[in-house]
Parts: C-alpha cells; structure tokens; sequence
C-alpha cells in the first residue's frame, strides 16, 4: 500500500508514535523513527524494540536518537533523511511529547500554582519541536511537489482539558496545520491536525493504576489503541484527493467512519462525536446506553459552544 514511500514518525518508542510506526511500516513504508532511548530497556520502550517490531510485520524501519528538545538533533535527523533517502519524504508525523506525567501530576494545580517550567514541558516539544520538524520536512517535500504532514493533537485544542499550558499547545498545534498547509497548498504538500481520542497508552495505563481515582480516569474509560491512529494516517496517505482535507482537523473516529476500518482488536472505539460518544467520555456511562448512536454534534456547532466573540 505504501511500497516506495518514506515516513518519519518522532517519538516512536511507545505510546501513539509507536502505533503509528507499526502501521505505517506494516503497509509497506520505510519507517524512520526517533526518540531518546536507543538501546534496549526490558520495558519494550527502546527505539530498536519498536523497530525490531516493525520487521516483524515485514515492514523497513530505521531508528534514530534524537533529543527533540535540541535543534541541533533534529537538523542531523532531517540530514540523514537527505542522505540516505536522495531527499525523499514523503510523510511526517509530528508525534513527540515529553508532558504525560507532569500533565498528571499537576490535574489539581491551577495554571498560577504551576512552576514556569511546565509550559516548556508541556509546549517545547510538544509544540515548538513540531515546528521546527516541518520546516526541515517542508524543505525537502515542496521540491518533490508532494507529501503528508501530520500533527498530532487533540480536543483539547478546542475547549478546556487537563490544564491551561495543554490547550492552548494543542490549540497551536491546530493553527498550524491551517497556516502551514494555506502556505504549502501551491505545492500540492498537504498538512493536517490529527485528533486521537483517547488512547490508553503503555505509561497512561501505568498512571491510571497509580491513580484510579483520578478524574483523567473518566476520559480514558472507553479508549483507542496505540495503532488506529497508525490506521487513520495510513489511509490518509493513500486517498488521492488528501489535498481536499489539508489545513484541516480531522478526528480517528469520522475516518475510520470515512474508510471504513476499525481498531486492531475489531473494535471501534467512542466517536466523541455523538452526543452518546460525549457523555460516555464524561464518565455516565449508564446514561450513554440510552443515547442513539446517531446523534451527532456538528463541528460548527461545538466551536461556536466554546468561543466567545
């Protein structure tokens, strides 16, 4: 499905960039990914166990460590890509995310309690680096007059979620995928923002065992596995007309809708799209038995719920 392309997915050593990584590589991609640990853990957290996966299904996969918090590791990421690939990139997945645990530990701070140093935990990979990720992987795509850009992200960009430094990086990561692709259109480079719903992740499964009271708790109840956003991405890199959906937001659930796929298990995860979707990630389940399926909350309509003008 995806012989011949070429995809960097950063921060793949666990979690959604992982998932990510498997699928991409499984439909046939050589698959760079990068992350701060290389060698082995015994966790299943190391860069070459995620690659060494990846084979295992057939695919190609190239690890790289990188430090995403340094410019000057991800220029030499970017410049191996240049050499070893004749400047081919055919897809970026801005994935990387350092904020997991310090999201978790400060659920009860409000933003002025919070050290300053939790924006940059929260925004200096999480954001920052995600820029710069695609003015390296811009260069190389706009002369070839083709590729995908992704950014990972998530609801929170739109209305309030876990805390203040968490939105208003997701928020970011939102514009940018509409600022970037107004520019990139011309070149037939399309960008798009990525919302997951929620993903129970190796260390999200770790956190909620350690705090199972935890409000954060709620949200993950009914959750998506670490690949169906691999399988979302998957299908975005095949459809021929993705440049119709540049610049935009798109949800895993409305895709898999879309093309028609479900999650690695055969399950397909809440569409936090529904009204049923929405109360079931609030927590009340019960009620959520009783709601139709069909009822869906319209994206224009949630927007205008969050935004005062």
């Amino acid at each position: 499905m995806l012989s011949g392309k070429i995809a960097l997915v950063t921060g793949a050593t666990r979690g959604i960039g992982k998932g990510i990584a498997l699928q991409l590589g499984e439909a046939g991609a050589t698959v760079y990914i990068t992350g701060r640990t290389l060698q082995r853990t015994g966790k299943g957290t190391s860069l070459l166990e995620c690659a060494e996966e990846i084979e295992k299904r057939g695919g190609k996969c190239i690890p790289v460590q990188c430090d995403h918090e340094k410019d000057d590791n991800i220029k030499a990421l970017f410049d191996q890509i240049q050499r070893e690939q004749n400047g081919q990139l055919d897809i970026l997945v801005n994935n990387a995310y350092k904020a997991v645990t310090g999201i978790f530990e400060n659920e009860k701070n409000s933003f002025w309690q919070q050290d300053a140093e939790f924006w940059d935990e929260v925004n200096n990979v999480g954001l920052r680096n995600h820029y710069v990720c695609s003015v390296y992987a811009a260069r190389l795509m706009v002369p070839q007059k083709k590729g995908l850009i992704v950014n990972i992200s998530s609801p929170g960009g739109l209305r309030y979620l876990f805390n203040v430094a968490y939105g208003i990086g997701k928020a970011a990561c939102d514009r940018m995928a509409a600022d970037c692709a107004h520019e990139l259109r011309k070149h037939n480079v399309a960008f798009i923002s990525l919302w997951p719903g929620a993903v129970k992740t190796e260390l999200v499964s770790d956190l909620l065992a350690q705090r199972p009271e935890s409000k954060s708790a709620k949200v993950f109840a009914k959750s998506e596995t670490v690949e169906f956003a691999g399988k979302a991405i998957v299908h975005l890199a095949q459809d021929p007309n993705i440049m119709q959906k540049s610049g935009r937001i798109l949800c895993t659930c409305l895709l898999a809708e879309e093309y028609g796929f479900t999650d690695i298990d055969g399950s397909v995860p809440v569409n936090f799209w529904t009204v049923k979707g929405m109360v079931a990630m609030r927590g009340y389940t019960g009620l959520a038995a009783w709601i139709p399926s069909f009822l869906k909350i319209p994206g224009w309509l949630l927007a205008a719920a969050t935004h005062k003008f």
